[in-house]
């Protein structure tokens, strides 16, 4: 699979951006990311994610603090 860097960590669209704004919204967990900003690039869904991808995105999600 891919590796996986630091940037990709907190980057916009990134894994762990997409499970923090998955939880302040109030959304289900649902692990995925974008290749660049969200909503304008290729979609990355769970299955093509890897393990630390994953683990990124629950990350966000379980940490965030703030919520909509």
């Amino acid at each position: 699979m891919k590796n996986t860097t630091m940037q990709s960590i907190t980057r916009h669209g990134g894994p762990k951006d997409r499970g923090a704004a998955d939880a302040y919204y109030g959304r289900s967990s649902e692990p995925h990311y974008y290749i660049s900003d969200s909503y304008n690039s290729p979609k990355v869904e769970q299955a093509d994610m890897s393990a630390d991808e994953i683990a990124q995105y629950n990350e966000g999600f379980v940490n965030q603090t703030r919520f909509k």
